[in-house]
Parts: C-alpha cells; structure tokens; sequence
C-alpha cells in the first residue's frame, strides 16, 4: 500500500513540474508576440480616446469657470 502512495505522489509531482513547465512557456511566448490581442489592443486604444475626451471636456470647464470667475470678480468691482 504505501509503494501506491509513493508512485502517485512521484506521478502527480511530475505531472504537476510539466503544467508548471509548459504554462511558464506559453506565458513567454505570448510576451515575446506582444502581449495584447486584437480585441485588447482595440479596447485599449479605445480607453485612450475616451481618457482623452474626457481630459478635453475638462480642460474646457476649467476655461468656463475662470471666466465666470472673472464676470463675477468685475462685477464686484463695478458695484464697489
């Protein structure tokens, strides 16, 4: 009984240092080819775009509120 116990342990340890192996490869190859699929590399450029839009609508609320700022600023004056 206890040659069974070691024979698996022996056949699952081998098995298990071959998906190790095995999947250690593939990962690389995948690094090596670049990484991101089409659909990624698609979702990604998407992201950037909208990033971007979103950087741009910033940008011109920052503008609106210094101006409005500045209405409110001259009025002031105006009534001192």
């Amino acid at each position: 009984m206890p040659e069974v116990i070691i024979v698996a342990i022996v056949f699952g340890g081998i098995v298990l240092a071959l998906a190790i192996v095995g999947s250690t490869i593939l990962m690389a190859i995948k690094i090596l080819k670049g990484g991101l699929s089409r659909k990624g590399q698609r979702f990604q450029a998407e992201e950037a775009r909208m990033i971007q839009e979103m950087y741009r609508g910033l940008s011109r609320l920052e503008e609106r509120v210094e101006a409005l700022e500045t209405i409110i600023l001259d009025r002031e004056r105006k009534d001192r």
